[in-house]
C-alpha cells in the first residue's frame, strides 16, 4: 500500500488478481479501485462462477465491472456484459465467451473513469453526475 500511495494513482485496475484486499487498503483507495468479475453480480461472488451458472441452468451469464469495497465482489456495479449460455457450453467455453466480453467492456469503463464520467457515491455509482439506477449493460449479440 505504501508503494502505491507514493505514486498517487488516479485509478487502480484489477483483473485476475485473486486476492482479498485488506479493509485498510480498500479504504485508502476508495473510489479509485475497480475490478472485473466473471458473473452478473450480485450472482456468483467468489470462485467457479461459470460452473455455478451452468449448474443453476442459467440462460445468461456474463461479466461485471465494479468498484471494490470491503465486501467480496460486493461493490457497486458500474457495467455488465451478457453472454448467452448454450445447451452445449462447458465451463471452459463459457469462460471464453465471458472473457471476450470482458475485453470489450473493461476498456470502456476504464476510459469513462479516466474522463471523470464515473464516480463512486456512498453506495452507488454516478455517471455524468447522475445516480445510475442500474449498471450499464452491453447486450449479447
Amino acid at each position: 500500500m505504501a508503494h502505491i500511495l507514493r505514486h498517487n494513482p488516479d485509478l487502480i485496475v484489477l483483473a485476475g488478481f485473486m486476492r482479498i484486499l485488506t479493509p485498510d487498503f480498500v479504504r485508502a483507495f476508495r473510489g479509485k479501485l475497480i475490478n472485473v468479475h466473471p458473473s452478473l453480480l450480485p450472482k456468483y461472488t467468489g470462485l467457479n462462477t461459470h460452473q455455478r451458472a451452468l449448474d443453476a441452468g442459467d440462460r445468461t451469464h456474463g461479466v461485471s465491472v465494479h468498484f471494490v469495497t470491503e465486501e467480496l465482489d460486493g461493490g457497486p456495479v458500474i457495467a455488465q456484459a451478457e453472454v448467452t449460455v448454450a445447451p452445449d457450453d462447458s465451463s471452459e467455453t463459457l469462460a471464453d465467451k465471458v472473457q471476450r466480453k470482458e475485453h470489450l467492456l473493461y476498456p470502456i469503463v476504464v476510459r469513462w473513469l479516466c474522463e471523470g464520467r464515473i464516480q463512486l457515491g456512498s453506495d452507488y455509482v454516478l455517471f455524468d453526475g447522475q445516480v445510475m439506477k442500474a449498471p450499464m449493460r452491453l447486450p449479447d449479440n
